[in-house]
């Protein structure tokens, strides 16, 4: 099935939010790069995927039709392992053949807007720091342990975490004078941008590993952290946007926790986890200019998630579409229980619920999910 989107976006959007309900089945990345190319034809100019920021650079300069190829791209331009979904590789590979004939105004571009971290791992800072420093021409020794810093127990365990040593305090305060100084030789040229996101990335990442070494207990440690990585992402998403102004919209894609105008709520290590998402810290800056389309899904037998009841909100849409489909109507009754067979499923999974309901303007609904591949 295919529908257009304009039925669905007001002609304010400028940040065209999609969000899928869990990255083990690919359904929505697919419908995502369909979506992305009846949007390029009405004027989207730039789209952003939930991936670290700093390698989408590098994305971004392939699909402009740069050097290099395309295995490498794909495994170096990526975070979170993304860059081994084939739809995203379908995605980068149809940018840059669109762009090929393309002047410079009319191209597409692409965007990562996530952190660098994941909730239980984070990498060193120093490569953002040397990138910004090398653009500033200027002699420091940021000659850390990168081991030290990018270990899982820095971050799960605040004995080992680095975050507030001597080390991390001299790295914070080289990464705040030269952000002064950037800032004192603004130009608007791209190298500069780069160097402003590097270095940016890398307070962030100074900021979070501090966070790691703070004594509190998980519930707590957990929160801040994912409250810290959808405040980084809100950031990015409004920087993009400066970027991207005069060229056209942007489109977004994400997990809907990130991206719903409402705070989001997840079950880990046994603590409830509840943070304003990106959507919610967005969203009172750029109101009607932010839509957000969320997707839910009926059947993936792949990840063991079974026919929904009839009288569940995914059980009501399932009757709705033959194979999947947008709507506004949005749907009333009870939340699915079940979240499949893997019981990781229930933390990868979120089920469409009242509070995600409030927090989207309109539904995708994927009937029957598929495979990694087409």
């Amino acid at each position: 099935m295919s529908q257009d989107i304009r039925e669905f976006i007001s002609p304010f959007t400028e940040l065209l939010a999609f969000g899928e309900p869990t990255h083990l089945e690919h359904a929505h990345t697919w419908i995502r790069n369909e979506l992305f190319e009846q949007l390029a034809a009405q004027g989207f100019r730039s789209i952003a995927l939930e991936t670290c920021r700093v390698r989408g650079l590098l994305v971004d300069d392939y699909v402009q039709g740069g050097p290099g190829d395309l295995d490498t791209v794909m495994k170096e331009g990526f975070s979170h392992s993304f860059g081994q979904w084939p739809a995203n590789r379908e995605l980068v590979a149809w940018m840059r053949e669109y762009n090929a004939d393309k002047p410079a105004e009319e191209r597409l571009s692409f965007h990562g807007f996530d952190f660098q971290t994941e909730t239980t791992s984070a990498p060193s800072p120093r490569p953002y720091l040397e990138h910004a420093r090398d653009h500033l021409g200027e002699d420091v020794d940021l000659t850390i342990d990168d081991e030290k810093w990018s270990r899982d127990e820095a971050v799960l365990d605040l004995t080992k975490s680095p975050g507030q040593s001597e080390e991390a305090i001299r790295l914070r305060e080289i990464g705040t004078g030269m952000l002064r100084r950037l800032h004192a030789r603004r130009t608007t040229d791209e190298a500069w941008t780069r160097a402003e996101t590097h270095l940016t990335a890398a307070l962030s990442l100074l900021q979070y590993h501090w966070e790691c070494a703070e004594p509190n207990p998980l519930g707590v440690r957990l929160n801040r952290l994912c409250q810290m990585r959808d405040g980084v992402m809100a950031r990015n998403l409004l920087a993009i946007r400066r970027i991207e102004a005069r060229k056209g919209p942007t489109f977004v894609f994400a997990h809907n926790a990130h991206l719903q105008r409402t705070n989001s709520s997840m079950e880990m290590a046994g603590e409830r986890i509840e943070w304003f998402s990106a959507g919610a810290l967005v969203v009172p800056i750029l109101g009607d200019q932010y839509t957000v389309i969320g997707g839910t899904l009926g059947r993936n037998d792949t990840i063991g998630l079974g026919e929904p009841d009839k009288a569940t909100l995914e059980g009501q849409l399932q009757s709705r579409f033959t194979t999947w489909g947008m709507t506004t109507d949005k749907p009333a009754g009870p939340s699915r229980a079940d979240t499949g067979a893997d019981p990781m499923l229930a933390m990868a999974y979120f089920p469409l619920d009242q509070h995600l309901l409030a927090g989207v303007d309109a539904l995708l609904h994927v009937r029957v999910g598929r495979p990694v591949t087409r």
